[in-house]
């Protein structure tokens, strides 16, 4: 199954009052896996970055002068999610981001039916605990020491880590050792094929030892063969 990690960054928490989406970061994973694949991108908000919301991620208005608009982006960020489920952390948020830039350029929103929580599923399988992002990390035993401020793709990519573990760890299930297993044993076919052939070790006792184990069985007392 494909899945999408993903976070974003922004200048504020309400894009109905003019706040934007500076920057998506998108992790790909197959039967939770990551594959490897990624999308990061930095966005043009079109206004000023308030001091507050830099404080977060370090995203200041001069580098952020020379990076496309969303508009600019918009088809590969599509293209590379297609239609597959998004994970993320208080996932509403980053949804309405997304679908505010998204309907802003006239493409069609994500449906929501496709959106994950990781706050949910925390609150789930640990009600009453904290349910941060770097609460769930020290509970994993998650690297974060090189997380000195937010951002998209890093933090995208703790969250699936984190997402592994709320999903039930590494043993992924039998769907995936099921796809996995013919390759197996395809491939261990192919390596006894270049083994060289060697003769097979005699096993079994010689003359020697069977009168070395009868003379060692006459000295058993009462043995529970012999009633």
């Amino acid at each position: 199954m494909r899945e999408i990690i993903f976070d974003t960054e922004t200048t504020g928490f309400d894009p109905r009052s003019g706040d934007r989406m500076v920057e998506i970061g998108c992790i790909e994973m197959v039967n939770r896996v990551p594959t490897g694949k990624t999308y990061h991108a930095y966005f043009n908000p079109e206004r000023t970055m308030p001091a507050e919301a830099e404080a977060v991620h370090g995203l200041s208005d001069a580098f952020l002068a020379d990076k496309p608009l969303f508009a600019h982006c918009a088809d590969d960020f599509v293209a590379f999610i297609g239609d597959a489920p998004m994970i993320a952390h208080n996932a509403s948020f980053d949804f309405n981001f997304i679908n505010f830039e998204l309907a802003k350029c006239g493409l069609a929103e994500v449906c929501l039916t496709r959106m994950v929580d990781t706050v949910a599923l925390a609150k789930v399988r640990h009600p009453g605990a904290k349910l941060s992002l770097d609460a769930l990390c020290t509970r994993y035993g998650i690297d974060r020491s090189h997380r000195t401020k937010h951002g998209a793709l890093l933090d995208a990519e703790l969250l699936a880590q984190v997402y592994v573990e709320l999903r039930g760890g590494r043993q992924i299930g039998l769907e995936l050792l099921a796809e996995t297993a013919e390759i197996t044993t395809e491939t261990r076919i192919l390596l006894r094929k270049d083994r060289p052939f060697r003769q097979p070790r005699p096993h079994a006792a010689t003359e020697e030892e069977l009168l070395i184990h009868a003379e060692f069985l006459k000295s058993v007392d009462a043995p529970l063969w012999g009633a």
